[in-house]
């Protein structure tokens, strides 16, 4: 699926441990030698944007600020003005859970909608946020927190255990500059060896107008989601770059498809919402429940997805 970021040394110093506990101890009454602070971390080294990432994050930033003119970008899930009924989250859900937004087409990614199985994970999540080499340590500290505590919220919205670590990670967001995503093809192939082509060009050549993307992976034939991959511009200003990764870290969960028809909700292409909404939320939870089955169909899935929605808009079981 694919939607739119000192062994040796070690060894040695144990050696001379091992050799300095056969001396002789050394004479408790002398006075012990003073502790020396401990010196910071060193922080990572920042380089200066390209000149095109320059260019492009002034072309988002006034993106970003035609958006909200215009009343768009929403952060307030939804309210009177949006109302959804039980029927419309269910085909809602069914368009955007059971459908596929693009398919290969040779070695490139064709925008069409095709119709494909519920997918979702099976096992727990564990991101991983990385940065480009352009990405400043305060703003690095910002997206961390940005991430663990949204993270935080689709594992209490899904039940799915989903945290943030760099212990054997299987779901790694890149948030990377015009410049790193362009030569990320070394660091794709090591994160998922055997990625196609054509996923290689969506990310590397990924259009202007295309803020932000994810891929999900399954092994062989499964439905099961194991690795999945987001990248998010380091360009883009606060609030698209949040609203990217809301967007692709629920879509990388499973809900792979966009819907004209869907609102309140991110899964729409008309920049109305840039946050997660308690449609979406819905949706999440939907997706999660345990009367669906992992590769379902959507002719299979279609009349849970009325029950579960009618419970959860409080029509009560069908």
């Amino acid at each position: 699926m694919i939607k739119t970021r000192g062994m040796i040394k070690a060894a040695g110093l144990l050696g001379l441990f091992v050799l300095a506990a056969c001396e002789e101890p050394p004479d408790v009454s002398e006075k012990p030698p003073e502790s020396r602070p401990e010196q910071p971390a060193p922080e990572p080294e920042v380089t200066e944007p390209s000149e095109a990432s320059k260019t492009l994050a002034t072309y988002y930033r006034r993106l970003q600020n035609d958006l909200l003119t215009q009343g768009l970008l929403r952060g307030d899930g939804g309210g009177a003005d949006t109302p959804f009924t039980n029927s419309l989250l269910a085909r809602n859900f069914i368009r955007i859970a059971l459908f596929d937004e693009y398919v290969t087409d040779g070695d490139i990614l064709r925008p069409q909608a095709t119709i494909s199985r519920l997918r979702r994970w099976d096992q727990p999540v564990r991101m991983s946020v990385e940065f480009g080499s352009t990405v400043e340590p305060a703003q690095q500290l910002k997206d961390r927190n940005t991430v663990s505590a949204y993270a935080s919220r689709l594992s209490r919205t899904t039940g799915l255990p989903i945290t943030v670590t760099d212990q054997n990670p299987n779901f790694h967001v890149l948030v990377l500059n015009e410049d790193d995503r362009r030569d990320v093809s070394d660091r794709l192939r090591e994160i998922t060896p055997g990625i196609e082509t054509s996923t290689l060009r969506a990310i590397t050549n990924l259009p202007r107008e295309q803020l932000c993307l994810v891929v999900a992976f399954s092994e062989g034939e499964s439905a099961s989601y194991a690795k999945a991959i987001a990248i998010v511009r380091a360009e883009h200003p606060d609030l698209l770059r949040t609203s990217c990764f809301h967007e692709e870290l629920a879509q990388g969960l499973g809900l792979v498809n966009d819907s004209p028809q869907a609102r309140p909700s991110i899964f729409n292409d008309n920049d109305e919402f840039a946050l997660l909404t308690r449609h979406d939320e819905l949706l999440l939870q939907m997706l999660y429940d345990d009367r669906f089955t992992t590769g379902m169909s959507a002719s299979e899935a279609a009349p849970i997805a009325r029950a579960i929605a009618k419970e959860l808009l409080n029509f009560g079981p069908s």
